[in-house]
């Protein structure tokens, strides 16, 4: 499996299956096709998108994730296996009881991690991180000091040079592109916590009523430097008002397509997520594991 993701958002297609392939017929009258199991993801935003019932189910039947992004490409929906893991009531029962102090040992180490991260990148741009890394040393269980929102209220303005930059959801600059990127790997991490049989909506720090997918919103965190290392070239390039258009897209979905270092292996992001799918449902049952993420 190659784990592809594909995006339609620049004219309407129809999808539909045949011989295990996924066949797209633009609106051009161009056609493409390509192995189910090739597919990791699918993003649709183009409005004049249809499908057919096969292309969903064996996309679930193969563990992808389909995203579903409004006018503005923002993601309004996404789609995932119901089951993927043959002891899924177990791990889920796991999950449900899992123990506040593991919780927040959980969420220590993604802080540590998505700090570290954050460090790094800004070394690797700015030639400092500004004690950045030095922050994630006195991260405390379940992060009750509120080091990673120390930590983000100086990384964001040095990751864009900018001492105005504030992340909001619905601004009309970068973050649309970061909005796009965190879409997408959300989607690679909600898959591969499916996969390891875990109900996304029991997060270990997130806790939002409304929010089906806290589990994956927790365990990208220390993920997202690579869609900000990908949106601050744009930004480098074409300022913060660059549009978020097919190469903008590209860049991104290729960021996240890249082989990174995890545990002194080079991996791919499906399979760092379903690792840390993994470990995390051992964590849940009572198994010590370390969790490791991908370097920059």
């Amino acid at each position: 499996m190659t784990d592809r993701v594909i995006d339609i958002s620049q004219q309407g297609a129809a999808l539909r299956v045949r011989n295990a392939q996924l066949v797209i017929t633009l609106s051009d009258g161009q056609s493409e096709t390509m192995p189910m199991d090739d597919l990791g993801v699918i993003v649709v935003s183009h409005p004049a998108v249809s499908y057919s019932q096969s292309v969903f189910i064996e996309l679930l039947r193969q563990g992808g994730a389909f995203v579903v992004c409004n006018e503005r490409f923002l993601p309004v929906g996404m789609l995932l296996p119901l089951a993927a893991n043959y002891i899924q009531a177990e791990r889920i029962a796991a999950q449900v009881n899992a123990t506040l102090p593991v919780k927040k040992q959980i969420w220590r180490r993604i802080v540590e991690a998505k700090v570290e991260a954050q460090g790094a990148l800004l070394r690797r741009l700015r030639g400092s991180d500004s004690g950045i890394a030095a922050m994630s040393r006195r991260v405390l269980s379940g992060d009750s000091t509120n080091i990673e929102a120390q930590a983000a209220r100086r990384y964001w303005p040095l990751l864009f040079d900018d001492p105005s930059f504030r992340r909001e959801f619905e601004a009309a600059d970068q973050n649309r592109l970061l909005n796009y990127g965190y879409a997408v790997l959300r989607a690679i991490t909600a898959r591969g916590l499916c996969a390891a049989g875990l109900h996304l909506s029991i997060g270990v720090h997130h806790h939002n009523r409304y929010d089906p997918f806290c589990l994956a919103d927790d365990l990208m965190e220390p993920m997202r430097p690579i869609v900000d290392r990908a949106v601050a070239a744009i930004v480098a390039k074409q300022g913060p008002e660059a549009p978020l258009d097919s190469a903008a897209k590209t860049a991104l979905i290729g960021a996240l397509q890249e082989r990174f270092e995890c545990n002194g292996e080079v991996r791919t992001l499906f399979d760092i997520a379903n690792r840390l799918g993994s470990v995390v449902a051992n964590t849940f049952s009572g198994r010590k594991s370390s969790l490791h993420f991908p370097k920059l």
